[in-house]
């Protein structure tokens, strides 16, 4: 019998993708109403998908805690396994490779919500409720334009220009959601062989804004620059534009040099392979228009 997935957000993009995979996978997917009875729409699931993010930073506050309630309540009620993708914002500033062993030392706002978020999840899996937390960089979905990467660094790429949020050097995690969901159903096919509380990276690609100009510009045949967003944008409008605001908190991300440590996932999954680096991009840039430039199909990491 094919096993129950109930996927909170599913019109989201890490919901979304991991929906996808579930149902090629050959899993029932059943889609979480918002604002129904959350306990109830969980009874006979396998697995609950916490796919659920306020928008833009909306009052996350307030809203991480009552959706981490709601979630961890519907696990007890149902007895299924819960499915949480975390972030990279609860390391700080540790060195990296950041993997389950580095401290939680969160040096934003943002960085202790989701800490103590996870803590929740960890201690629910010491009373029983298996958890497995699958923590990625700065998702990357061509096409979808709440993306960063779509949003801001490639938005300007038909033009030969490429957005920096901060040190173009910088090394930066990133998470192409569609293999981050593959990785997702192949863990939780895995059932009891994970531990109660699996904090497994997601190492996906480590790429600098300088490395990804000098791709595309392989990749496309056209000369690219990298051009520096205007910080200042981010202070002014801080007062009225809630995202701006939030967003400035995170610019750290952007020039503190960091990535995720493959090896756990490996371990629970040996053989895995992300699907490379080029064909992501060659995607991106695809749907952004620059289909008939695109000149080389070469794929690597």
């Amino acid at each position: 019998m094919a096993q129950t997935a109930l996927v909170l957000g599913a019109s989201g993009g890490f919901g979304g993708q991991v929906a996808q995979a579930l149902q090629a996978a050959g899993w029932r997917v059943n889609r979480y109403r918002r604002g129904s009875d959350m306990a109830a729409a969980a009874k006979g699931a396998d697995l609950i998908v916490n796919g659920l993010n306020p928008p833009g930073y909306h009052n996350w506050a307030q809203l991480i805690p009552e959706i981490t309630t709601s979630v961890l309540a519907a696990g007890r009620a149902s007895g299924a396994t819960l499915l949480v993708p975390g972030n990279v914002y609860p390391y700080g500033m540790e060195p990296a490779p950041w993997g389950p062993d580095t401290p939680h030392r969160p040096v934003s706002r943002k960085g202790r919500i989701r800490a103590e978020m996870e803590a929740q999840y960890r201690e629910a899996a010491g009373h029983g409720q298996r958890t497995i937390l699958l923590r990625g960089g700065d998702f990357l979905l061509p096409g979808a334009p709440q993306m960063l990467m779509n949003r801001v660094i490639l938005s300007k790429v038909a033009k030969g220009r490429i957005t920096a949020l901060g040190d173009p050097d910088a090394l930066h995690a990133y998470a192409y959601l569609p293999d981050m969901a593959r990785a997702a159903v192949a863990l939780a096919s895995l059932g009891d062989a994970l531990p109660p509380y699996a904090d497994i990276p997601f190492a996906g690609h480590a790429f600098s804004i300088a490395d990804l100009a000098a791709r595309v510009e392989r990749l496309s045949g056209r000369s690219m620059r990298v051009k520096r967003f205007p910080l200042w944008i981010f202070t002014v409008t801080s007062p009225f534009w809630e995202l701006a605001r939030e967003l400035r908190e995170m610019l750290y991300l952007s020039s503190f040099p960091h990535s995720l440590d493959p090896g756990p996932l490996h371990h629970w999954l040996p053989g895995w392979q992300d699907t490379p680096l080029d064909e992501v991009i060659l995607r991106h840039l695809q749907m952004l228009g620059l289909q008939g430039r695109v000149t080389s199909t070469q794929t690597g990491k």
